[in-house]
């Protein structure tokens, strides 16, 4: 894995962290109600596809159990179709998905730093 492709996924670890923690224990309802809070998840949502679309084809194809191009296209509707954006997909990507993101990328992590 090349180190910039290291240094990218440290960089949406972060980003996950960031919209996790905003997101605390709030509920769906309490979401849709705080327009703040889906900005600033929305923001970290665009931002993690955007740094998903500089990781390299190489490791891309070696870790395919990622969704990079969901991830990507969610941030491509997310930054370009923003008016016809659900956020209840914002809010089950960061509640569900982003979870489950952070485990693997972790774990691609932790594989390449153990070779």
């Amino acid at each position: 894995m090349q180190h910039r492709d290291i240094i990218i996924i440290d960089k949406i670890l972060s980003e996950i962290k960031i919209a996790l923690e905003m997101l605390g224990n709030t509920d769906l309802p309490a979401f849709l109600d705080d327009e703040k809070l889906k900005r600033a998840v929305g923001m970290t949502v665009i931002n993690i596809g955007e740094l998903v679309k500089n990781i390299s084809e190489e490791t891309r194809m070696k870790y395919r159990d990622v969704p990079w191009k969901a991830i990507a296209g969610l941030r491509d509707i997310a930054a370009h179709k923003y008016q016809t954006l659900r956020m209840e997909d914002v809010y089950n990507t960061a509640k569900f998905d982003l979870p489950e993101l952070n485990v693997k990328l972790k774990n691609i992590l932790e594989k390449e730093k153990n070779g």
